[in-house]
């Protein structure tokens, strides 16, 4: 087999995911995650057309207001519209949670590519490095590297991001013992081909629909940790909008305003909900049999 047949073996692999894409609406769960998933990330983009409320300013004449038309979502201990805070808040946990899972990605490909192509030691190793990661309760590792390193953006990006990738280097080690024994693998390293050519440009390419599904379920498990963290104070600053400081200074009105951290924790169960719903719909639909439907 030469280096144009071997190319030509891979072309059909790479031509299933825009078929992917077009089948995720048609799918009940794709559509409804993708629904939820888009209201939530426009209401945080499009906040200042939305509202005309400031999520920082103080206005204590309006302060524990009940739901009405001017504040659906009633007003804080401040006097904050509550609504507000929460569309600003999705800017914040939305990016926490997306670039934390775009780290964990770069850094769970790169290692499972390795461990799978090379094997032996650099596989041993890679895979211990990452039994060690999963050992730790996730959150507890968390609570430990922000309560050392000290609450901030960037640190909130590394942390959930070095916890994350052991998952995701595992997916990728298992699809690359499968890819590197095809044939047109073969073919390309017997013509004497780089290592970096081989991972980089037919490797990774056969492995992506995988990594995109592991991202998608993942950016869920990404925003409630970066919730949980603001919760406990080792997140998102005051003033800054977060759905988990939020719901943490709400506790203490539970029994008068029990809006404060009713609202952002319904936010936080609906985006979770369209994030799991997107992957699952992505993993049923790169699967043949699992996405193929059941003839009654």
């Amino acid at each position: 087999m030469n280096v144009a047949a071997a190319r030509h073996t891979a072309i059909p692999l790479r031509r299933e995911r825009p078929k992917l894409w077009r089948r995720l609406l048609v799918h009940p769960s794709g559509l409804t995650g993708a629904v939820l998933v888009v209201l939530v990330v426009s209401s945080g983009l499009l906040a200042p057309m939305i509202t005309h409320y400031q999520p920082n300013i103080i206005d204590m004449d309006h302060a524990l207001q009940a739901p009405s038309f001017s504040h659906p979502f009633g007003t804080d201990a401040f006097g904050r519209d509550v609504v507000t805070r929460v569309m600003y808040g999705a800017r914040f946990s939305l990016q926490v949670g997306v670039v934390s899972r775009l780290i964990a990605l770069v850094i769970g490909t790169a290692l499972g590519l390795l461990a799978g192509y090379y094997g032996g030691k650099t596989d041993r190793w890679i895979m211990r490095l990452a039994d060690v990661t999963l050992a730790y309760p996730g959150l507890l590792l968390l609570i430990a590297v922000m309560a050392a390193v000290g609450p901030s953006k960037l640190a909130l990006f590394i942390a959930i991001g070095v916890v994350g990738w052991a998952g995701v280097a595992r997916l990728v080690r298992a699809q690359v013992l499968t890819v590197k024994e095809r044939e047109f693998i073969l073919a390309i390293r017997s013509i004497g081909a780089s290592d970096p050519i081989v991972i980089v440009r037919h490797i990774l390419p056969n492995v992506l629909t995988p990594i995109i599904v592991i991202f998608s379920m993942g950016l869920g498990a990404s925003i409630m940790a970066e919730s949980s963290l603001s919760f406990l104070g080792l997140g998102a600053q005051p003033p800054t909008a977060s759905w988990g400081s939020m719901i943490a200074s709400g506790i203490d009105y539970l029994r008068v305003a029990p809006w404060l951290s009713l609202a952002p924790g319904i936010v936080v169960t609906l985006t979770v909900l369209g994030f799991n719903l997107l992957g699952d719909a992505l993993r049923d639909l790169s699967d043949p049999k699992l996405g193929r439907p059941t003839k009654r």
